[in-house]
């Protein structure tokens, strides 16, 4: 082929490589995505609501790397050969959107987000100037000013970030920046020992957010909980203040709207109060708990967040908008997250440009390339509505009601608390044990109940379900609702498989 190239009039050979025409068989590469599209159909889409199939197709680490054949070489594959590798991924991969998939705090397909998904990958846009991404710079802007509405507040600010860990990273460096504006110039050196607040049943990424900003994980007070998981007010009170006679500088409260485990909110209202005493930014993780602001029912949960400074909020969790679709919206309408951020790259963010440069947002975000993300919950929004996001929120919290109210008919489940949430937290206690006396053996035991019987469900691919130990609780199942392809039938399912799974133990 280079031959017949180099004979060719007009051939040009630079270094020994030929210029003349594309290097890329267009045909071949247009077949393979048809070819795979038509298999991510088949076998994702078509099957996602099957619960027929396995969620997952368990194997060991290292039989796994035998079947997929990892191993990268000098010359390329062939169709075919790809074509079954492309099946393998899929074959062997959890499938999330399985109905009986309720591992982590998201799950499900929803339809119009993955057409944003294809469209998106197919343009590879990066969101940070109007010139190169237009649209999606556009959609970001009125998907955010939705959302603020939705917080209750007349204007603001946001951007989209890739997960709800950078959105409190960036919250918490944001409060910094307004506590004191000559660190984003001076650094650290000659700053006040800065500590911030936040309860003890907050997102592991407070503590990541504090030693990646150099603000030390030892200036992180957690404050004591409620029996529910909720901040107690009080509390915080009493550390700001002891804070204070320390000659410390508080300057960030952090309130979790939706805990990972137990799904608690906290009392924002009391909180704010606080914060607004002691001049403090309050931030609002609600990543999981936000969308619940879309429900006329249960927005109360989230009562007192309008008086938030930041918040942190992830469609891609309970409304299905597809990882990762994660917001951090602001209060302040001034340009502070740009004041915050900007670099201002002269040779990205020219000011003389021919068109309004106030869309050339890339400036306020500690990221160059960055997803257009919103655009996935733009279609899904539009094609919704506000009322049929609504309606998720209400139907996945209905079903958890309804499981909550079939553990308490069966023997064996035992409830931790009453959730407010689509958090469901119990024990289920084998026959063995129910005659066992309430001490350290039976808590010991019960403690080995919840992997036994997580291994068994992998292994047979029938469900997936989270468990975990908590604030001196032994391991106990935490099941959340959030898939629209979720069914009553599936709730009584989860329960009749544990008692399957565990009948010998």
């Amino acid at each position: 082929c280079k031959q017949e190239m180099l004979q060719k009039k007009n051939a040009v050979l630079v270094d020994g490589v030929i210029l003349n025409g594309p290097i890329m068989d267009s045909k071949a590469g247009e077949k393979f995505v048809e070819d795979v599209c038509k298999l991510i159909m088949e076998e994702v889409v078509q099957k996602a609501d099957d619960v027929t199939q396995k969620v997952c197709e368990w194997q060991a680490p290292e039989t796994l790397k035998q079947i997929l054949d990892l191993e990268m070489r000098d010359t390329g594959e062939c169709h075919q050969k790809l074509l079954k590798l492309c099946r393998d991924v899929i074959q062997y991969s959890v499938k999330t959107s399985h109905p009986r998939f309720f591992n982590q705090l998201y799950a499900g397909i929803d339809y119009y987000s993955l057409a944003a998904r294809f469209i998106t990958e197919g343009l590879n846009p990066s969101v940070y100037t109007y010139e190169v991404s237009p649209v999606f710079l556009l959609v970001e802007e009125a998907v955010i000013k939705k959302m603020i509405e939705f917080i209750g507040w007349e204007e603001g600010d946001g951007i989209f970030n890739p997960g709800g860990s950078v959105s409190n990273m960036y919250a918490m460096n944001l409060a910094r920046y307004k506590f004191c504006p000559e660190i984003k110039e001076k650094g650290l050196a000659g700053l006040p020992r800065l500590v911030l607040f936040t309860s003890e049943e907050c997102h592991y990424s407070m503590k990541k957010a504090a030693s990646f900003l150099g603000i030390g994980t030892e200036n992180v007070y957690f404050i004591r909980t409620d029996e529910r998981g909720k901040m107690i007010p009080e509390e915080l009170e009493k550390q700001v203040q002891r804070a204070r006679k320390e000659g410390l500088a508080p300057f960030l409260v952090c309130a979790t709207a939706g805990t990972t485990v137990l799904g608690a909110f906290d009392p924002l209202d009391k909180i704010a109060d606080i914060c607004e005493k002691h001049g403090l930014w309050l931030h609002v993780d609600a990543s999981w708990g936000g969308s619940a602001l879309i429900s006329r029912k249960h927005c109360r949960l989230l009562h007192g967040i309008h008086r938030a400074d930041s918040v942190a909020w992830n469609p891609h969790k309970m409304l299905l908008a597809g990882i990762q679709c994660c917001a951090l919206l602001v209060k302040d309408n001034s340009g502070l997250l740009k004041k915050c951020y900007s670099a201002e790259a002269a040779y990205l963010f020219q000011q003389d440009k021919f068109y309004d440069v106030s869309y050339d947002t890339g400036d306020k975000s500690i990221q160059c390339s960055r997803r257009p993300d919103a655009f996935k919950f733009w279609l899904m929004w539009k094609a919704l509505g506000t009322t049929g996001l609504e309606e998720r929120v209400n139907r996945a919290l209905a079903l958890a009601r309804y499981l909550v109210e079939e553990i308490k008919k069966r023997e064996g489940f035992q409830l931790l608390l009453e959730p407010e949430y689509a958090n469901v937290c119990f024990w289920y206690i084998p026959p063995s044990l129910r005659k066992i006396e309430d001490g350290p053996e039976f808590w010991q035991k019960l403690h080995q109940v919840a992997p036994i019987i997580k291994e068994r469900m992998m292994k047979k691919g029938s469900m997936m379900l989270g468990y975990q130990p908590h604030q001196g609780k032994v391991n106990f199942f935490r099941q959340v609702v959030i898939s629209p392809q979720v069914s009553r039938e599936d709730m009584d399912f989860l329960l009749d498989e544990i008692e399957l799974l565990a009948k010998d133990l």
